[in-house]
């Protein structure tokens, strides 16, 4: 056991859960063979307190459409026409008065590379801004007539960059619907709860599922109405120790073969409020030898966070794993800055 390195750790979360915009934290931190593990809560948590995946959500969804392709079941070149009827795609996409709603693939989806605008993030209505005030349920139907009356950012895949947008991994969970048959939550167990034996993960889909409360600035605000509409982008909900079960599978092979990464590496830059995170395909990329470490770091780390505060990435560097949750959401870069630190500090 790597004492030095411990207490480093130790150091990092304490001065992170010390600040006062955490009320409640978990960090839980291992290498691919687990001799090496160090876990901490702040304000009650520990690594079996539920906690809101939010956009690690994004990964479930990833294993489940790499799944299905290397079952032939689907491709990354499919046309997402092939999928959805032409009432719902008609509009979505227009970009200097041309359509291209038609020729979206379930790659640019997988890629963020589709230049649909976030319902999120955008708009004068955005459903960030309103989900502080109000729980409200949203259909995937409304979520798309909402982005058909914003903006999309560039033609598809044509810019060599990416634009984040729940959009694209929601029309992602109804194609996992349509080619399995089956509802979201069933597809999640088949592909991944079953497998890698997680007991405690869930996609809610009823008042009768727990869905934690959120920290927005100092305010604990309730909303499973809107957690379980987020569904295939950002609905899921687990624990510390879970998402670590989940995330050293993902990168290793267990839900799918693996050397599919070959393909899924091309990434680009997300949109500039979200630097420095780049998009490969389905999962986030954070180099840590550029402007943001001031050139000190080597590699990167890969895997996803979420707006509350929800983190699990990958350092193959230093083989290291760590996941965990800040319950913040009113400063979606914690997260970030904080996985970052954690990297930085192995080195």
């Amino acid at each position: 056991m790597d004492t030095n390195l411990m207490q480093k750790l130790e150091r990092i979360f304490n001065k992170t859960a010390g600040s006062n915009q955490i009320y409640e934290a978990v960090l839980f931190v291992q290498n691919t063979g687990g001799d090496f593990s160090y876990s901490k809560g702040h304000g009650g948590r520990d690594i079996d307190s539920p906690l809101l995946m939010a956009s690690i959500t994004k990964l479930f969804t990833t294993s489940c459409i790499l799944a299905l392709q290397e079952q032939g079941r689907l491709s990354l070149d499919d046309g997402i026409a092939k999928y959805f009827d032409k009432a719902v795609l008609e509009g979505l996409h227009v970009y200097k008065g041309k359509e291209y709603s038609f020729a979206l693939t379930i790659s640019d989806l997988l890629f963020q590379v589709s230049g649909l605008p976030d319902v999120y993030e955008e708009g004068n209505n955005n459903a960030k801004n309103r989900v502080i005030n109000e729980d409200f349920y949203l259909t995937f139907n409304e979520s798309v007539e909402f982005a058909k009356k914003l903006n999309p950012h560039f033609a598809p895949h044509t810019m060599k960059r990416a634009h984040y947008a729940d959009i694209n991994f929601d029309m992602l969970g109804e194609i996992l619907e349509k080619v399995m048959g089956l509802p979201l939550s069933e597809v999640y167990k088949k592909f991944i709860f079953e497998p890698v034996g997680l007991k405690n993960t869930y996609l809610p889909e009823s008042e009768n599922n727990f869905v934690p409360k959120i920290y927005y600035k100092d305010k604990a605000i309730h909303r499973p109405k809107f957690v379980m509409s987020s569904r295939a982008s950002s609905g899921c909900v687990t624990t510390a120790r879970e998402l670590m079960i989940f995330i050293k599978a993902f990168f290793g092979g267990e839900l799918f073969d693996k050397l599919i990464f070959d393909r899924l590496s091309s990434y680009n830059k997300l949109q500039a409020s979200m630097w420095p995170i780049c998009y490969g395909g389905g999962y986030m990329r954070i180099p840590l030898n550029g402007v943001a470490t001031f050139f000190r770091g080597k590699g990167e780390i890969k895997g996803h966070s979420g707006s509350t505060g929800s983190f699990a990435f990958y350092y193959p560097v230093k083989d290291l794993f760590f996941v965990g949750d800040l319950n913040q959401m009113a400063n979606a870069a914690l997260p970030i800055k904080l996985s970052m630190r954690i990297a930085m500090t192995t080195i």
